[in-house]
């Protein structure tokens, strides 16, 4: 699968993106070809090479000639509509970049995303960039676009609407979910455009990620920076495994002076707290006290609430936590029949290959014990079922 992996350093911008595509292998000749049948005028495209740092980057830039009116998310859809040149694909990509940008700017301004008035990015350049964006997708035949974390930059930044903070409201509210490095730059270094671009198109690199690359391309931006060469660096390749991959936190405690029938409690308590799996590890302490390691999984944003578990249900008065990265296989749920009723499987995959298929234990202990028939007996049955289905589904 052909990837884009966006290499930001230095945050990145519409343009940014624009022209580091272009360096990549798209065409500027069919690119201004393209964007000719855009119902606008007033501007002129222009693409150069930037020498940053003794990087070459290609700046690409959209020079405005003739003022332009405000426009709202309807007007910006029938330009689009009207481009002859564009695939349906890349004016459904364009539309999906505005769509998500109007989304966060309704939010924060307490209204429609219908009638949210696009001032800076409804201008023709940030138009321009946003169509390109799209239409480099396309061209250079990406499936999936992976951004690497984000400086976030700071201070502040002048706006239709006054002085705001950086990043931007709508930046901020486009990146929820993105990582970012908090403080880092001392200007804007990701802008509304850009990270509109991110929320439709890309996804945030996981932790390890393998990625055989093909070509690089760089687009240069417009400011310069003392601590970084202000470009993005864009690398088309494609990733090298097929694991899924997130961060969980795990958090431990050695415990020696606890009611043995009371971990099975605090087990449940934590599940129910929202902890992915809980393992209980016999360990010898200082001068040879025997004692239970409980450790415990968990998103890093339920790091208080078990912790507040543990100090509770159990005797221990410290715990050590640390991120844990983590590779997956993909999965999905899948019901399948039996004679004795339904079972939920989970089917786990590494690519196109089907790696595991596992009957969900409450359901088949369920079933078993209601018709009075082995428990192996059911879940062989489930596992069979789903065998069958997840070969005619390939």
């Amino acid at each position: 699968m052909k990837s884009a992996f966006l290499d930001a350093f230095s945050g990145l911008s519409g343009d940014m993106i624009a022209g580091a595509m272009l360096d990549a292998g798209a065409d500027f000749d069919e690119l201004r070809a393209a964007l000719a049948s855009l119902p606008l005028d007033g501007y002129r495209l222009a693409a150069r090479r930037k020498l940053v740092s003794g990087i070459s980057a290609l700046k690409f830039d959209v020079e405005v000639s003739a003022a332009q009116p405000e426009r709202h998310l309807s007007d910006i859809r029938e330009i689009v509509a009207r481009a002859s040149a564009l695939s349906t694909g890349v004016k459904d990509r364009a539309m999906a970049i505005f769509g998500v940008l109007a989304e966060a700017e309704a939010k924060i301004h307490r209204t429609t995303p219908e009638q949210v008035h696009f001032h800076e990015v409804g201008a023709v350049d940030s138009i321009i960039d946003v169509v390109t964006a799209a239409w480099g997708f396309e061209r250079l035949e990406l499936k999936e676009m992976i951004v690497s974390p984000l400086p976030a930059g700071s201070g502040f930044v002048c706006s239709q609407h006054g002085i705001i903070p950086v990043p931007a409201p709508a930046t901020a509210e486009l990146l929820v979910g993105f990582p970012m490095r908090m403080g880092d730059g001392a200007s804007e270094m990701v802008t509304p455009t850009g990270a509109a671009i991110l929320r439709a198109l890309a996804v945030a690199a996981p932790p390890a990620m393998g990625f055989r690359v093909e070509r690089v391309g760089y687009g240069a931006g417009t400011k310069d920076f003392a601590d970084r060469p202000n470009v993005l660096r864009l690398m088309v390749g494609e990733r090298a495994q097929t694991y899924e991959a997130d961060e969980l936190v795990e958090i431990a405690a050695n415990i020696d002076d606890l009611n043995p029938q009371i971990y099975d409690h605090v087990v449940e308590r934590l599940f129910e707290t929202g902890a992915r799996d809980v393992t209980l590890t016999p360990t010898i302490m200082k001068k040879g006290r025997p004692a239970v390691t409980i450790s415990v999984l968990a998103e890093p944003s339920a790091r208080e609430q078990i912790a507040a578990v543990l100090f509770v249900e159990t005797s221990t008065i410290g715990l050590r936590y640390h991120p844990v990265a983590r590779l997956k296989l993909a999965r999905e749920i899948k019901e399948v029949d039996t004679r004795w009723g339904r079972v939920r499987v989970k089917v786990s995959r590494a690519g196109d290959d089907t790696v595991t298929l596992s009957p969900e234990y409450d359901d088949c202990k369920r079933l078993a014990r209601e018709h009075h028939v082995a428990l192996r007996l059911v879940l062989a049955q489930a596992q069979a079922a789903a065998r069958r289905q997840v070969s005619c589904d390939d």
